[in-house]
C-alpha cells in the first residue's frame, strides 16, 4: 500500500496542480443586441401586471409669447410590436418585439380655441436598440400637423402640416438619438441615459410647434441625483432650449415633473408640468358611462 501510494502521489499532485492553475476561460462580451440592463426584481411584476401607468400634470405651456394652463397625461404601457409591418401587434407572435410606448397628451387652451397633442414612442425593452417609430400629432383651430418616424435601415419620416412654412415633406436621417426615446429609457434603466455632448433630434412637438428643421442639434446632457430626485437635462445651446426630467431615483422610476426653457417671440418662457396623480389601469376595458371613477382621482 505504502509502495502504491509512492509511484501515485506525485501524479496525483501534478494533475491537481495543472487544473487548479489551468488559465481561466474568458468569458465572451456580450453582443450588441445583447440587454446588458439589469432588470430590478419587480420590473416584471409592474410592466407586465395586464395594466398601464397613467400620470396626469398641471400644465403651464408655452405658446405665442405667453404661458397657458392646461393638463397633461402620460400613459406607459407594455405591449408586442410587429417590426415589418411597424404596429402595435394584436397576437401573441415569436416575431414580436417587446416594448414599452409612452403615449404623451397635452390640453390647452389659447385665447378663443384649444390646442390637443399627442405624441406616441415605441421603444425596445432592450435599451440597446433605437425606437422603433414614433408619431405626433397637433390639432387646433387652425389645423392639423401629423409626423411619423419610422426605423428601417435610416429612419424614414413623413410631416404633413396646413401651415405653408412647415408644410408636407418626405426626410431620411441617420439613426441618431431621438429626444422622444430618451423620456421611455428614463423609465427602463436611468443609469444606462446617454450624457455628455450628443447629437440628438429634438421632440417632434418641440419641431412642429416652433417651426424647426427636423434634424439632429449639438446637446448637451447630465443626469443628476439629488436628495429626492434624478434629474436628467438636455440643453440645447443653438436652439436657446433647455429640457429637464424629473424622476423618482428609486424603481418604478416615475417621472414627477419637468420644464421646457425656450425662446418664445423673443422671450425666455418656461413650460412647466407638476405630477398630479399616478395610478396604474387597464383603461382600455374602461370605457362605458360610468367608468369616471379613475378619471376623477386622476384630477382630469
Amino acid at each position: 500500500m505504502k509502495r502504491i501510494t509512492k509511484i501515485y502521489l506525485p501524479t496525483l499532485l501534478s494533475l491537481l496542480f495543472f487544473y487548479c492553475s489551468k488559465p481561466e476561460v474568458k468569458k465572451e462580451k456580450p453582443k450588441s443586441n445583447t440587454i446588458i440592463v439589469k432588470k430590478n426584481p419587480d420590473f416584471d411584476k409592474y410592466w407586465y401586471s395586464g395594466k398601464a401607468e397613467i400620470t396626469s400634470y398641471k400644465l403651464l405651456q408655452v405658446r405665442y409669447g405667453e404661458i397657458y394652463e392646461g393638463t397633461a397625461v402620460n400613459i406607459f404601457v407594455t405591449e408586442g410590436f410587429l417590426p415589418e409591418k411597424q404596429v402595435k401587434a394584436d397576437y401573441q407572435n415569436e416575431k414580436n418585439i417587446p416594448v414599452i410606448k409612452l403615449n404623451s397628451t397635452k390640453k390647452f387652451t389659447t385665447g378663443i380655441y384649444p390646442y390637443s397633442i399627442m405624441t406616441s414612442t415605441f421603444s425596445p425593452i432592450n435599451i440597446n436598440k433605437k425606437a422603433l417609430k414614433i408619431s405626433f400629432s397637433s390639432q387646433e383651430w387652425c389645423g392639423n400637423t401629423f409626423a411619423q418616424l419610422n426605423n428601417k435601415s435610416d429612419y424614414q419620416i413623413q410631416f404633413y402640416s396646413y401651415f405653408e412654412t412647415n408644410s408636407d415633406k418626405k426626410i431620411t436621417l441617420k439613426k441618431e438619438i431621438l429626444e422622444n426615446e430618451l423620456w421611455n429609457q428614463l423609465r427602463i434603466s436611468p443609469e444606462k441615459i446617454p450624457v455628455g455632448e450628443l447629437q440628438i433630434i429634438p421632440s417632434f412637438e418641440y419641431l412642429s410647434l416652433n417651426h424647426k428643421k427636423i434634424q439632429a442639434y449639438k446637446a448637451e446632457a447630465s443626469l443628476l441625483k439629488n436628495s429626492d430626485f434624478l434629474v436628467y437635462t438636455i440643453n440645447y445651446p443653438s436652439l436657446k432650449r433647455k429640457l429637464s426630467i424629473q424622476l423618482t431615483k428609486e424603481f418604478p422610476f416615475i417621472i414627477e415633473s419637468w420644464k421646457e426653457e425656450i425662446v418664445s417671440r423673443n422671450k425666455t418662457l418656461i413650460t412647466k408640468a407638476e405630477k398630479i396623480k399616478t395610478l396604474q389601469s387597464a383603461y382600455w376595458s374602461k370605457n362605458g358611462t360610468a367608468d369616471v371613477d379613475e378619471r376623477k382621482a386622476l384630477g382630469l
